[in-house]
C-alpha cells in the first residue's frame, strides 16, 4: 500500500522491511504474531470498510444524480466526497486479499491501485477542509459569501483538491512494483537503494503534512471560530445548540479516526531514521498500533455520509423518495425549499449548512 510499505512480512518469518528494523535485530524480533494478526485482522476490517463505504457513499451520489436541479453547495461538496469515498474504498478489496496470501493482480493493477488509493485518500481529506471553509464562509460571512462559496463549490475544489491529489500518484506512476519477497509477490513502491530510508521518511512526512496536518489545521480553526460565533448572541438557542453538537462532532471524528494513524506513521519514522531507539517491544506493539488505527482511519469514509448527509434531515427526505419511487413532487418541493436556504439569516444558514 502507498502508505503502508512498512509493514511487510514474508510467509518465512525471517525478514521483515521497515519500521526502522536494523538488519541484526530482525532475527531477534519474533514476527510471526503480527504476520498472522496482519493475515486475519486486515482483510476483515477492509471487507468491513469497504461494505459500509459502498453502500452509505454509493447512496449519497445515487440520492445526488438524482437532484440534477440542485445547486446547492453542500450538495456539490457531499457528492465530491462521496465519490472520493467511494472510490478509496473500492482499492480495500486488492488490500485485503494481498495482505491475506499474495498480489495476485500483477503490476499494471498494482500502479493503477495505488494511484486511485493516493488520490482519493488525499482528495477526501482535502475535501473535509473544503467543507470547513464552506461553513465558515456561511455561518460566519453569511451576508456576502455566496459568490465565493459558489466559486470554491464550482472551480477552486478542482485546482484544491483534485490537481493536487492527482500530482501526489506521481510516485505510485514511477515507484509502485510487484516484488517477489520469499513465497509472496509484494505491491509496493521500491525507492532507489540509494537514499531508500531518505525517499520512504521523504513520502511520510508528506503524507503527514498534506493528508493530515494542513487540513486538520483548516479544519480545527474553522470550526473553533463557528463555535464562537454561534456561542454569542441570544437568538435561536435550540438551533444554535444543535449547530454547535454537530460541528463538535465533526471535529472530534475527524482527529479521533486520523491523529492516531498519523502519529503512529511519524513515530516509526522516526524509528526509521534512528531518532528514536528500537526495542523489539516497541517494533511489535507499533506494527499492531499501525494496523488498528489504519482501519479506524479508513473507517472515517464510511463516517462521512453519515456525517455529512444523513444528519440532515432534508437529505434524509430525499434519500427515502429516491430508494421509495415516491411522486416527483416531493423532490420539487425538496428543490424550492433549498432555493430559499441561501437568503435566510445567519442561524438559519449555519443550521443548514452544520447539520446536513
Amino acid at each position: 500500500m502507498a502508505f503502508f510499505d512498512h509493514i511487510i512480512f514474508e510467509d518465512d518469518g525471517n525478514s521483515s522491511e521497515g519500521s526502522g528494523m536494523i538488519d541484526d535485530m530482525v532475527g531477534m524480533c519474533d514476527i510471526a504474531i503480527s504476520h498472522n494478526f496482519q493475515k486475519v485482522f486486515l482483510p476483515a476490517v477492509y471487507g468491513i470498510i469497504f461494505l459500509l463505504g459502498v453502500v452509505g457513499n454509493g447512496l449519497v451520489v445515487l440520492v445526488m444524480g438524482f437532484q440534477k436541479k440542485s445547486t446547492n453547495m453542500t450538495d456539490r461538496y457531499r457528492l465530491h466526497l462521496s465519490v472520493a469515498d467511494l472510490l478509496f474504498v473500492l482499492t480495500l478489496p486488492f488490500w485485503a486479499v494481498d495482505a491475506a496470501s499474495t498480489w495476485h493482480f500483477g503490476k499494471f493493477l498494482c500502479v493503477a491501485v495505488n494511484m486511485i488509493y493516493t488520490v482519493n485518500l488525499y482528495s477526501s481529506v482535502l475535501i473535509l477542509a473544503f467543507i470547513s471553509l464552506d461553513r465558515y464562509l456561511a455561518v460566519v460571512r453569511a451576508t456576502n459569501s455566496q459568490s465565493t462559496r459558489r466559486l470554491l463549490a464550482t472551480r477552486v475544489i478542482y485546482v484544491g483538491v483534485w490537481l493536487p491529489a492527482t500530482l501526489l500518484t506521481v510516485p505510485d506512476l514511477v515507484f509502485a512494483e510487484v516484488q517477489g519477497r520469499g513465497t509472496r509477490d509484494i505491491c509496493e513502491r521500491i525507492y532507489p537503494m540509494e537514499g531508500n530510508m531518505a525517499w520512504k521518511a521523504a513520502f511520510r512526512f508528506q503524507h503527514i503534512l498534506v493528508g493530515f496536518v494542513l487540513p486538520g489545521l483548516i479544519i480545527l480553526i474553522c470550526y473553533c471560530v463557528i463555535i464562537s460565533k454561534l456561542s454569542k448572541g441570544s437568538k435561536g438557542q435550540a438551533l444554535k445548540r444543535k449547530a454547535l453538537k454537530t460541528t463538535i462532532i465533526l471535529i472530534l471524528c475527524f482527529f479521533i479516526c486520523w491523529l492516531p494513524y498519523c502519529a503512529g506513521i511519524l513515530v516509526d519514522t522516526l524509528m526509521m531514521l534512528n531518532v528514536i531507539s528500537h526495542s523489539c517491544y516497541l517494533e511489535q506493539s507499533l506494527e499492531k498500533w499501525i494496523f488498528v488505527t489504519e482501519a479506524l482511519a479508513y473507517f472515517h469514509c464510511c463516517l462521512n455520509p453519515i456525517l455529512y448527509a444523513f444528519l440532515g434531515v432534508k437529505f434524509s427526505r430525499s434519500a427515502r423518495n429516491t430508494l421509495t419511487g415516491s411522486s416527483r413532487s416531493s423532490h420539487k418541493i425538496l428543490t424550492k425549499k433549498r432555493g430559499v436556504i441561501s437568503s435566510v439569516s445567519t442561524e438559519s444558514e449555519s443550521s443548514s449548512v452544520l447539520s446536513s
